[in-house]
């Protein structure tokens, strides 16, 4: 069985099963499961490797063809114990689904970036347990977020092979009656204070929250079902020079939480992001983001990470790239990849799938999605900003249509409600509305004998009204009615210099032969970047390669295509508010 860890690392308990592994599996192309009620007497002709969707080598499947509806079961046992409840988990199903336990419907849960869990315990016989999964993904929707998921049935250019079903962990979880089942943690960095919200399933049990030495911080016994407190982290000058999280000092605190008899352990870190004068802030210092986009797909798995390991290791490699972050791009990641970025210090800015085209029902399911992305991962300190669109994917029209204009802000909004720590960046790429950060993609740095082209790029990038003035894809970097309201300017997509290092062939937005001139035409243009007296930032394109884009610092499988410290030498030619 692959992917055997516990699923949720910053949120840890000690009682659980893991229900990845060989399920039963069925297509219903003809979409009759419901109708003949498959969840009761279905034909499971197939078998899956779960967490990996079917299209994928390693589900055993590996069938990249249209299948809108699919069918999931498998046993299970599990031990009856008084006083507990039994929390089925799935960390994501694309898109739709119902679950039934024992031939019952428990949940049933649209998005397919996202976690859901439904308490099971009344539809458990405490033999051998059904449960059986239904899930609808329609293939060509264009009106749902897909990101990078072709709606065609062979991926081409930026476009990839789908994902339907399950793709990140099934588990269950064994609680007590009286748990915790929300803990939101919020930096209150000037003042040197962490902020807790907690909810719980019950009222009435004792509150300790105690270090890793055992000392106890805070103590309580809640008489709600939510309750609120600070605790005190820095005392003096020193810790906010030592205990501030970064990625040159993650430092990070861990703790345990005790309700009663519930009992689990997890981690926060002190950190500040800020915009001012143009400039990002990281803890109330100027802080200059080299991020690299990471489209976090497998060759063997495609969105699912082959291991918790895998993640760790993309992130390494980008440090040693001389890297500070990353943008992960078009999806929201299995929870261990902001998990290892917390532990080694690595900034993220955290995307959901977007759609294709705009409507009234595609607005609905942005809307639906990013409140639950936010709840599970708003207490990552790595975490730094929130991209809700990307060059207005889903709102094709945003440069003049208001209706797309009003979505796009409505989902600034919705998240600034949601999470006033982070950066929202409106829309990525251009044709912005509202957006804490001025965001642009320009791909036109020209081939290395073009002259003309070169030196066209490195003028639209050299200052603020190059910059603002600059049509990238020809499309204004403000839709009409918006301008720039003085936000920090950052180069988010740029590069994708294409190296063909195997037998597979691609494409990217230029071409060299070797890692030499790879090397040459990433120095070229970093170096422009060094030159603008306006840019904040940048973010390369891209990570790796993915299927027919090879235009990744590192192949689909992960093997660098240039020595890692030269590239590291050339990121660190930048060393802007040093």
């Amino acid at each position: 069985m692959y992917r055997k860890e516990y699923p949720r690392p910053a949120l840890v308990r000690a009682q659980w099963q893991n229900l990845n592994g060989s399920w039963d599996f069925a297509f219903d192309d003809g979409n009759v499961g419901l109708k003949e009620q498959w969840f009761k007497n279905g034909k499971f002709s197939l078998k899956i490797n779960v967490p990996f969707a079917f299209q994928t080598p390693l589900s055993g499947i590996n069938d990249q063809s249209f299948h809108d509806y699919v069918w999931y079961r498998r046993f299970f046992k599990v031990i009856k114990e008084e006083g507990k409840r039994y929390i089925l988990h799935f960390g994501a199903v694309d898109y739709e689904c119902k679950i039934y336990v024992n031939q019952k419907l428990v949940s049933e849960h649209i998005g397919g970036q996202v976690p859901f869990s439904v308490d099971i315990t009344d539809f458990l016989t405490f033999t051998t347990e059904e449960l059986v999964v239904w899930v609808f993904d329609p293939s060509t929707e264009v009106h749902m977020p897909r990101g990078k998921q072709y709606w065609k049935e062979k991926p081409e250019v930026i476009w990839y092979n789908r994902t339907t079903g399950i793709w990140q962990t099934v588990w269950l979880e064994i609680v007590p009656e009286a748990h915790v089942t929300q803990m939101r943690i919020t930096p209150l960095f000037d003042e040197g204070k962490v902020h807790f919200a907690l909810t719980f399933s019950k009222a009435g049990e004792k509150l300790a929250i105690k270090d890793t030495s055992g000392s106890v911080k805070y103590t309580a016994k809640p008489t709600a079902l939510k309750h609120e407190f600070t605790i005190q982290v820095f005392n003096d000058q020193k810790d906010y020079e030592t205990k501030a999280w970064s990625p040159e000092n993650p430092y990070l605190v861990s703790f345990t939480l005790a309700y009663g008899d519930d009992q689990l352990s997890s981690y926060f870190g002190m950190r500040k992001v800020h915009a001012a004068n143009g400039v990002t802030y990281l803890n109330n210092k100027p802080y200059y983001m080299k991020l690299v986009l990471d489209q976090g797909y497998w060759p063997q798995s495609l969105v699912t990470p082959p291991s918790k390991e895998a993640l760790e290791y993309d992130i390494k490699m980008a440090k040693a790239m001389g890297f500070n972050g990353a943008r992960k791009h078009q999806k929201c990641e299995d929870p261990y990849f902001a998990y290892y970025a917390d532990k080694m210090g690595f900034l993220v800015w955290g995307e959901m799938a977007s759609s294709i085209r705009f409507n009234e029902k595609s607005a609905w399911r942005d809307k639906h999605e990013w409140p639950q992305i936010i709840a599970r991962d708003y207490n990552h300190p790595s975490i730094v900003a929130w991209v809700p669109l990307n060059e207005s994917w889903g709102v094709d029209d945003i440069a003049h249509d208001k209706r797309q204009q009003q979505h796009a802000i409505e989902l600034y909004n919705l998240i600034k409600s949601l999470d006033q720590t982070r950066f929202v960046v409106g829309n990525d790429g251009w044709e912005q509305v509202i957006t804490d950060i001025c965001a642009i993609h320009n791909y036109n740095h020209g081939k290395h004998d073009d002259k003309e082209a070169i030196a066209a790029f490195n003028k639209s990038i050299s200052t603020k009204e190059d910059l603002l003035n600059s049509r990238p894809a020809k499309r204004p970097i403000y839709a009409n009615g918006y301008s720039h309201q003085g936000e920090p300017i950052l180069l988010t997509e740029f590069g994708g210099i294409s190296y063909q290092m195997t037998e597979d062939k691609g494409w990217g937005y230029t071409a060299v032969g070797d890692a030499k001139h790879l090397l040459s035409e990433y120095k070229r243009i970093i170096l422009a970047i060094k030159e603008s007296t306006a840019l904040a930032g940048y973010c390369y394109t891209q990570l790796t390669d993915v299927e027919q884009e090879i235009n990744g610092l590192l192949t689909y499988d992960r093997n660098p295509k240039l020595p890692v410290e030269k590239v590291k030498e050339v990121n660190d030619l930048i060393q802007k508010y040093k």
